[in-house]
């Protein structure tokens, strides 16, 4: 593996880049949001809107707008699509 392939990047200004933007979380525990990236915090909380879960890839419904303590993430990253909403 290339060290080129393994750049650390910062929190901080990837989690700002998405603001505005469809991303999808992860948590620890296996289920998974999809929603618009609202606001972070100072302790990387989550607030999205228009979120969806879905559970073992399964959809379970439209939540709407929620907030995702920052300890329960596992992952988070944008979508392949290219939305941005204001």
């Amino acid at each position: 593996m290339s060290t080129a392939a393994m750049q650390p990047i910062n929190p901080k200004p990837f989690l700002n880049g998405l603001i505005g933007k469809q991303v999808n979380v992860k948590l620890k525990w296996g289920m998974e949001y999809k929603g618009v990236l609202v606001a972070i915090d100072g302790y990387m909380n989550l607030q999205l809107a228009h979120a969806d879960e879905y559970v073992d890839g399964q959809h379970r419904g439209n939540l709407g707008e929620i907030l995702i303590r920052c300890n329960n993430v596992l992952y988070i990253g944008g979508t392949d699509g290219d939305e941005s909403y204001s």
